[in-house]
């Protein structure tokens, strides 16, 4: 590159790294990414990504060896949220940068011009699709008309909570265990005062988009990869946020209990099978919503959830649930690497909506929520399955990865 000396293509590295770091990129794709990129640049860079911050250290080559010698940097990141649409405008950026369509100048213009902050139509649309997502989980978890219209409703009440939470840095740390102590009182009070209703069920498909799963799962990823200090710090964050999820439900029900709402046992027969169809094909819709996809990968991203599913619940009625995970995490993984290999985007746009109605968050919440209430023994046994499920994804991510190895590295 000669339209910009050294120092200037490492603030680019950074940048670039920064935007694929907020965006919700792994560690391990996101070092390689920070390498692939200094290279192509003239630079060597060495990096360490964690959920918190970023370290870089970069030397010369060649002639500029001597000039750089040695430059070290740490940025502090707040941990990553999925945004696929701004992901695949900063990896189309640093494509054409590196292949030398546009100057690095011309890079910074354009990461300058991506918008991080959503409209308000976006946000009006991701508060819905909290209500969307939730019945979805209800339809598939067979609840009844009854459960559906509660879970919608008090779920878009959640997602009205998060996105007040993310312009209020005082409620943001409360926001899961605040959104899990109002979903758990109002289910138990709805149950008493309207309908009777599986408020387990309830309660989860309520708050099903807080659940850590997917976060979970890159945990445990990264540390089957020997990024340990990320896959760590990811896994505590994780378990911080399952706490504080169970907490907010132990909170409810012992408030519940002081004010002697005691609901009545739920008989209702569940929806018809095309009203829960309907409402996952809703649901997958709802998912690329809260991914924030472009309008033009919205089929896309809507199309991989549901494939994910179908290749889930088919795999599990041929063998057994575990192999109905891998099996799903394995062909989102291949699926994944075939599309960036010949679209020439991220393959993130396919692996990540693809897994997400397989991540184990709502098992976590159970087990630390019977843990709480001292049920000891259920408790193990749902970290077993919370165990096993992470495995068996895990695996079949890894083993996509293999079988289809990818040329693009997001």
């Amino acid at each position: 590159m000669t339209d910009s000396n050294a120092a200037v293509r490492m603030q680019f590295v950074v940048e670039i790294a920064r935007r694929l770091h907020q965006y919700g990129t792994s560690a391990p794709r996101l070092e390689d990414a920070i390498d692939a990129v200094s290279a192509r640049l003239g630079l060597s860079c060495h990096s360490l990504s964690t959920p918190t911050s970023i370290l870089f250290s970069f030397t010369g080559r060649g002639r500029e060896a001597n000039a750089l010698a040695e430059v070290t940097q740490v940025i502090r990141v707040a941990p990553g949220a999925d945004d696929l649409r701004n992901l695949s405008l900063v990896n189309e950026i640093a494509d054409r940068v590196t292949d030398g369509s546009i100057g690095v100048e011309e890079g910074f213009r354009r990461l300058a011009e991506i918008r991080d902050r959503p409209s308000t139509l976006r946000r009006v649309l991701e508060t819905l699709s909290f209500g969307i997502a939730a019945i979805a989980v209800e339809a598939v978890l067979e609840g009844s008309a009854a459960d559906l219209v509660a879970a919608s409703l008090i779920g878009t009440l959640v997602g009205m909570i998060v996105v007040m939470g993310e312009s209020r840095p005082r409620l943001k740390p409360a926001v899961e265990a605040i959104c899990a102590l109002i979903a758990t009182f109002l289910a138990t009070l709805a149950s008493v005062q309207f309908a009777p209703l599986h408020l387990n069920s309830v309660v989860l498909a309520s708050l099903i988009v807080l659940f850590p799963g997917l976060t979970l799962t890159t945990a445990v990823r990264e540390l089957s990869t020997q990024h340990l200090v990320s896959g760590m710090a990811r896994f505590a964050g994780a378990m911080t946020t399952l706490v504080k999820l169970a907490f907010g439900t132990v909170v409810a029900n012992q408030l519940c209990a002081v004010l002697q709402l005691v609901p009545p046992p739920a008989s209702s027969l569940p929806v018809a099978s095309w009203v829960q169809w309907l409402a996952l094909i809703c649901g997958c819709f709802s998912f690329a919503v809260l991914f924030r996809a472009a309008r033009r990968d919205v089929f896309l991203v809507a199309g991989a959830a549901m494939l994910g599913f179908l290749i889930t619940y088919y795999g599990g009625r041929a063998s057994t649930s575990q192999f109905g995970v891998f099996l799903a995490g394995l062909s989102m993984a291949g699926l994944g690497n075939i599309y960036a290999r010949f679209v020439g985007r991220p393959g993130s746009l396919v692996r990540v909506p693809g897994i997400i109605m397989l991540v184990p968050g709502s098992v976590g919440f159970k087990t630390l929520s019977l843990l709480a209430q001292r049920e000891v023994f259920p408790g193990i046994d749902m970290a077993v399955s919370l165990v096993a499920i992470l495995a068996c994804l895990v695996a079949g991510l890894l083993f996509g990865d293999l079988l289809v190895p990818s040329r693009r590295i997001l």
